[in-house]
């Protein structure tokens, strides 16, 4: 019967893997042990009422559901900017190629002021915008818009290579068979693009999530109307109470991450639905 160690096709593997369980160890699975850890000194009773009370409720559906449009938003709109750059030759485009990367150079703080200039009521935007009844800056719009901002370049960048990876022979054996652009579209091309358009989807809906610099400045932070769960936390360790911004986190950490596994198992039937029918 072969060994496992036969299969590995790079030396080394026993060091690498214990490298690679170290280092996960002490940059990931050790932190959030320690804050999983940190709930325990608190009684059920007390983690409960902590979790569960009004205004945090408040901030958990505030965080979610504007990540969750942000994230539908992204995967929308990132699909267009991806597939324009690879799919067309134009003056410009190598600067708009490098602009989809600017929120992620960008210090989150620099971004929150420029929203908060760009929609606030004197700004740029912001004037014209509240005369006809839209508010953008301390309103949940502006929450959704400032998540949208820092979380589109994932969706871009995850689907870039997938889309240069399509071969254009199946388009052609596809309009050659009589099929109109829209059926060679939703038939041929978009079910090769579903499993990254998943991982877009999923960490920009992630990204969004744990955002708080450039949400702080244009959310106005007011309580049960305008305060993300990060802010609500970062709250709790200003008043000393490690313990409460400790259960915070650790249900944004499970639902986030029972969220995170459903997306991806999403993705992995995805990608074995294509394979199969390829």
């Amino acid at each position: 019967m072969r060994s496992y160690r036969s299969f590995s096709v790079l030396p080394g593997f026993g060091m690498t893997l214990g490298y690679t369980i170290s280092y996960l160890s002490l940059i990931v699975l050790i932190p959030l042990s320690a804050l999983l850890l940190k709930t325990t000194n608190m009684g059920m009773s007390d983690f409960w009422q902590t979790v569960t009370s009004p205004r945090v409720v408040a901030s958990y559906k505030l965080t979610f559901g504007t990540a969750l449009i942000s994230a539908i938003f992204n995967c929308l709109f990132g699909f267009i900017i991806a597939w324009t750059l690879v799919r067309y030759r134009f003056i410009g485009r190598t600067i708009l190629d490098a602009v989809v990367d600017l929120p992620f150079a960008l210090p989150t703080a620099v971004s929150g002021i420029a929203l908060t200039s760009l929609y606030a009521r004197n700004g740029w935007l912001g004037q014209y915008l509240e005369p006809m009844g839209i508010k953008v800056a301390f309103t949940p719009i502006g929450i959704t818009i400032a998540m949208i901002f820092i979380g589109f370049p994932f969706v871009v960048r995850t689907l870039q290579p997938t889309l240069e990876d399509l071969e254009k022979e199946l388009e052609e054996a596809a309009s050659s068979l009589g099929a109109t652009r829209w059926q060679t579209f939703w038939l041929v091309i978009f079910p090769a693009l579903i499993p990254a358009l998943l991982t877009g989807f999923a960490l920009s809906f992630a990204r969004a999530l744990g955002e708080y610099g450039s949400i702080v400045f244009i959310s106005g932070n007011m309580p049960m109307k305008t305060e993300i769960t990060s802010l609500l936390i970062v709250d709790k360790l200003e008043q000393y109470d490690v313990a409460g911004a400790a259960a915070i986190a650790t249900v944004m950490l499970l639902t986030s991450f029972v969220m995170l596994f459903c997306i991806n198992l999403l993705q992995w039937w995805a990608g074995h639905r294509h394979r199969g029918a390829v």
